[in-house]
């Protein structure tokens, strides 16, 4: 089984945009909606909140390894996948009934999170950031899920550009409304308001159709030929011979399977997948600190780098979705390195330049609309790369390996800024995406692995 890395039947101009009247795709604008409101509420939003506190640079930096739940994920995918609900499953459906337990959890986390200080319970306030984190990428593993289940393999590049759509409206709630909120009133108050939008995403849910989840028969030949071949190694009966079974089904065979269908391919893929958002992840955590630090003032921060910025992210989503659907995923993935490593470097200049406001929207304009495309290219990547038989597993496992390594890096972000300030730190932010790109280079150059 080869990589759908390529796109051997592109369409027309006129049939690309005509893809996002489908239905399906439609509801992932609510869906990425529900996906982006607690993302920076435990990120960048978070981190305004604990510099508002005083809470130092250094601890600020250690906060956003709370976002590693979203790295590990991989773990508990395979529970999401496979195991029912007590009596919500048989009423919603494996998916959707995943959904409504994440979705509730984060509304919860969020309202705790509204009645904590960080100045005076910092340690309780990182438990309640994290429930809100856990149901999160909880609720990632679900939607991600529906998302590649829903549609045939040429809508995902579509799917992924409406879920960014849905995505970034959420931070722009999560972000600029947040900061709005709290500038006007208090951050109480803002994370009251962010956990009344969950609804959203609960309105929706309840508003889905199940997807169907096929198995094919050569995959379903795999899974069976891999537990009896465990099964004759570890001579198990009864209670534990049905939990190696499940083990082998659940947790085993999705990773056997990629590994046998990308072939000698399969570590450079995983390693490029490691990499590819390495720039803009380490560079976020700073960003609001950076803003707040150069001397602009909260109103300022969310007109430009929340509201300014969601129309030129929109616009690279969009022009993401259609131009995978006319060259293919490859090509577009290494034109979005190229673009987030230049657009970096202009944060570099910024930190030169001062509070120009002018100078921040150009900076921030051309960072969000080089973000948008890479994030639907990377998207329809990672869905590509997948079998539906295994869908939430296998997608999880990308998505951890995307968010991983550069969450650890970036928790070092504010000891770089205290030790060296904010150019040379965005100058290294930069220099770190080019492993992904020499990587995507190899690939390009090596067509067998998607031919």
């Amino acid at each position: 089984m080869n990589l759908p890395t390529e796109n051997n039947h592109p369409h027309s101009w006129q049939e690309s945009l005509k893809v996002y009247s489908q239905p399906r795709i439609i509801v992932m604008l609510f869906l990425g909606f529900s996906a982006g409101l607690p993302f920076l509420l435990v990120f960048s939003t978070l981190s305004a909140w604990l510099s508002d506190a005083d809470v130092s640079k250094t601890t600020i930096g250690f906060f956003s390894w709370i976002g590693i739940m979203y790295s590990i994920k991989v773990f508990w995918a395979p529970i999401v996948d496979r195991i029912p609900l007590p009596l919500i499953t048989r009423l919603l459906g494996q998916r959707r009934s995943w959904l409504i337990v994440a979705q509730s959890g984060i509304a919860i986390g969020l309202l705790l999170l509204a009645y904590t200080s960080p100045g005076n319970h910092l340690q309780l306030f990182a438990v309640y950031a994290l429930i809100v984190a856990f149901s999160s990428a909880t609720q990632d593993i679900v939607i991600d899920a529906y998302r590649i289940e829903a549609m045939e393999a040429e809508y995902q590049a579509a799917m992924a550009a409406t879920y960014v759509f849905g995505y970034r409206f959420a931070t722009l709630a999560a972000g600029a409304g947040a900061l709005y909120i709290a500038d006007f009133m208090n951050w109480k108050m803002a994370y009251l308001a962010m956990a009344a939008l969950t609804g959203v995403g609960i309105v929706t849910t309840l508003i889905i159709r199940e997807p169907k989840h096929p198995i094919q028969a050569d995959t379903l030949a795999q899974e069976e030929q891999l537990i009896s071949e465990i099964e004759d190694t570890v001579h198990v009966k009864g209670v534990l011979q049905k939990i190696t079974e499940w083990f082998a089904a659940a947790v085993i065979s999705p990773f056997v399977e990629f590994f046998r269908r990308s072939g000698k391919y399969a570590l450079i893929i995983l390693l490029l997948i490691g990499t590819y958002r390495i720039t803009d992840i380490t560079m976020a955590v700073m960003a609001n600190p950076f803003y707040l630090d150069l001397g602009f003032s909260k109103s300022e921060i969310a007109s430009v780098s929340k509201i300014f910025s969601f129309f030129f992210t929109l616009a690279g989503a969009a022009l993401g979705g259609i131009l995978v659907m006319r060259y293919g995923i490859m090509k577009i993935l290494f034109l979005g390195s190229i673009l987030v490593i230049s657009t970096n470097m202009l944060f570099a200049l910024l930190s030169t330049i001062g509070p120009d406001l002018s100078m921040l929207a150009v900076v921030i304009g051309a960072d969000s609309l080089a973000g948008g495309i890479a994030t639907a290219v990377f998207i329809a990547y990672l869905s590509s790369l997948t079998n539906k038989a295994y869908t939430a597993t296998q997608y999880a496992l990308f998505s951890s390996l995307m968010t991983l390594f550069p969450k650890i890096i970036a928790g070092f972000s504010g000891i770089i800024v205290d030790a060296y300030g904010y150019f040379s730190f965005y100058i290294y932010s930069s220099f770190l995406g080019l492993p992904a790109l020499f990587i995507i280079i190899y690939l390009l150059k090596n067509k067998s692995h998607s031919e």
